[in-house]
């Protein structure tokens, strides 16, 4: 299993599951700054068709090209399924987001080889190794 550090130093792609289009929303702020720092972020919101200048999915399975890893802001009781489309689609990590815990879908995820984050925040993980601060 890689640790934070090396997920977020080797990945590139990051979906970002319940990304809101309200810049108040913690989704929003944490997607804005992963692409200030020069992620390709994929919004993944069946009410939206597009945030942050990209264009919006229903779900992963409709993204059309290769996801490192699945950011995951939806409520814990609904990770699991998450988690099983990420599999599906061949992303390398779920990272679930500050006070998203679902054992069940770490230890599904973890079977399944992929690396698995939780209950911490992708924005405050990134400024505390590389040093940065939030631009926005």
């Amino acid at each position: 299993m890689k640790n934070i550090e090396e997920i977020l130093r080797q990945s590139k792609t990051i979906a970002v599951v319940g990304l809101s289009p309200k810049p108040e929303r913690d989704s929003y702020r944490v997607a804005i700054y992963l692409k200030e720092q020069g992620y390709r972020i994929i919004p993944v919101n069946p009410n939206a068709t597009e945030i942050l200048g990209e264009r919006c999915y229903p779900d992963l399975s409709s993204i059309p090209e290769k996801v490192d890893v699945v950011d995951i802001f939806r409520r814990s009781e609904e990770v699991l399924p998450i988690a099983e489309e990420a599999v599906k689609i061949g992303a390398k990590a779920i990272w679930m987001q500050e006070g998203v815990v679902n054992e069940e879908a770490y230890a599904f995820a973890q079977a399944k080889k992929l690396d698995v984050v939780m209950d911490r925040c992708m924005l405050k993980e990134h400024q505390r190794l590389t040093g940065k601060q939030t631009l926005t």
